[in-house]
C-alpha cells in the first residue's frame, strides 16, 4: 500500500518511515561478490554540473513560462545531438488550482529499434513556489531547481554523452553477442506543481507527478514496456544521501539491491546506505502502479535535517546552482554508469 501524502510541515509529499539499519535480505555470496567488478566509462561530474547550469541559465522552468518552452528545445536539442530519438510528448493537464497546465514530457531513445529496454527518468519542472523557505516572504516565489529537477536531467545527458561516445558491448548467458539493449530517458514534465503548503486546498497527493501520471496511461509507444526503471530526483545537493525509498521495495526490491550494490562496487556505498528512508509519492509511482514497471526512486534524504528530510534547500529560493555538490552528482552518475554497463 502507497503510503504518501501530507508529512507535516518537513515535506509536502512525504511521509518519513526510518526504521534504522536494514541488512540485506539476498546477501551475496562471496564468490558472486568477488566477480563484480567495475565497468564503462568514467562519469564527468563537470559535464553534469555543466548541464545543470545551463538550464538554470533559462532561469526557473515553471510551467506555462517562456523559460519553460525554451528549455524544453535546449533538452531536447542536447538528446538529439547525442544521437537520441526524440519524441516531444505534449498534453494539457489540470494543475490542483485548475490552471491548465501546457506540459511536454521529453522522451529520447537510445537504440529505438531494440525491442529490450531500460526506462531512466527525472522530471525537468521548476516548482513555482519556494513554500518550504524559512523566510515566509519568499513562499510565492518561484524555485530554480538546480537540485529538484536540473539535477537528474543533468546526469540523464550525461550518461547519454557517454552512450554515444563508448556504447555499451553485451553478451548473453552463453558468451554470444546479445542483442541491443535500448535506454529511455524520459523527462518529466509538471511534477512539482502539487499543492502548496500554504494552499488552502487538502492534498491528497494526486496533484504531484501530473506528467508522469500522463505518459503512464498514454505511453508514447503503444504497448510499451522495460525491464525496469530508474528515477532520479535531487541527485546532486549538498550533503545528499540516498536512502532506499519504500514505495522502490515495495514494487522493485531486486532493482534496489542491483542499484545499491553497483554504488557500493563503485566506490560510493557511503553514499548509498542500506538503510530504510521513506514512503515518497514521486514520478516512479505512476509508473509502477500504472504503466507497470518496476521501477525504483533514487532520491535524497535528509533524516536529521529539521528544514526538510528531502534537504534544507527543498522547495526554497536557496535550491540553486551554489547548493550542488559535483561529488554527490558523481556518486550518482558512475553508479548509473555501473548498472547501464552491466546488463546483459
Amino acid at each position: 500500500m502507497l503510503i504518501a501524502i501530507l508529512a507535516l510541515a518537513a515535506a509536502a509529499y512525504f511521509l518519513p518511515v526510518l526504521k534504522g539499519n536494514t541488512p540485506d535480505a539476498d546477501p551475496e555470496t562471496e564468490e558472486v561478490a568477488a566477480r563484480r567488478q567495475p565497468v564503462g566509462p568514467a562519469f564527468n561530474a563537470d559535464s553534469a554540473f555543466a548541464f545543470c547550469q545551463a538550464q538554470c541559465d533559462f532561469g526557473p522552468r515553471t510551467m506555462n513560462s517562456d523559460a519553460h518552452e525554451r528549455c524544453a528545445q535546449w533538452i531536447a536539442q542536447k538528446f538529439r545531438q547525442y544521437g537520441m530519438e526524440v519524441t516531444l510528448q505534449k498534453a494539457d493537464l489540470q494543475g490542483y488550482d485548475g490552471t491548465t497546465l501546457r506540459a511536454t514530457n521529453i522522451i529520447a531513445s537510445y537504440r529505438p529499434e531494440a525491442s529490450d529496454r531500460l526506462l531512466v527518468c527525472a522530471h525537468w519542472d521548476s516548482r513555482p513556489w519556494a513554500d518550504n523557505d524559512p523566510d515566509s516572504a519568499n513562499w510565492h516565489k518561484p524555485v530554480m531547481a538546480a537540485n529538484d529537477g536540473a539535477s537528474g536531467v543533468g546526469v540523464m545527458l550525461e550518461l547519454a554523452r557517454l552512450l554515444a561516445a563508448q556504447p555499451p558491448s553485451a553478451t548473453d548467458q552463453a558468451g554470444g553477442k546479445a542483442a541491443p539493449l535500448g535506454i529511455d530517458f524520459i523527462c518529466f514534465d509538471a511534477e512539482d506543481w502539487g499543492t502548496p503548503q500554504w494552499s488552502t486546498q487538502p492534498d491528497n497527493g494526486n496533484s504531484w507527478a501530473l506528467g508522469a501520471q500522463h505518459w503512464a496511461a498514454n505511453p508514447h509507444r503503444e504497448g510499451y514496456t522495460a525491464r525496469f526503471g530508474i528515477l532520479l530526483d535531487m541527485v546532486g545537493g549538498q550533503g545528499a544521501r540516498f536512502y532506499q525509498e519504500g514505495v522502490s521495495k515495495q514494487y522493485a526490491p531486486k532493482v534496489v539491491k542491483k542499484v545499491w550494490r553497483a554504488a557500493d562496487t563503485v566506490g560510493f556505498g557511503s553514499l548509498f546506505p542500506s538503510k530504510d528512508g521513506g514512503y515518497i509519492t514521486d514520478d516512479h509511482v505512476p509508473v509502477n502502479e500504472k504503466a507497470g514497471i518496476p521501477c525504483i526512486d533514487i532520491i535524497a534524504y535528509y533524516p536529521d535535517c529539521q528544514q526538510s528530510t528531502f534537504g534544507p534547500t527543498w522547495h526554497t529560493v536557496s535550491d540553486d546552482m551554489d547548493h550542488l555538490d559535483r561529488n554527490v552528482l558523481q556518486a550518482v552518475g558512475q553508479t548509473m554508469v555501473q548498472v547501464i554497463y552491466s546488463e546483459e
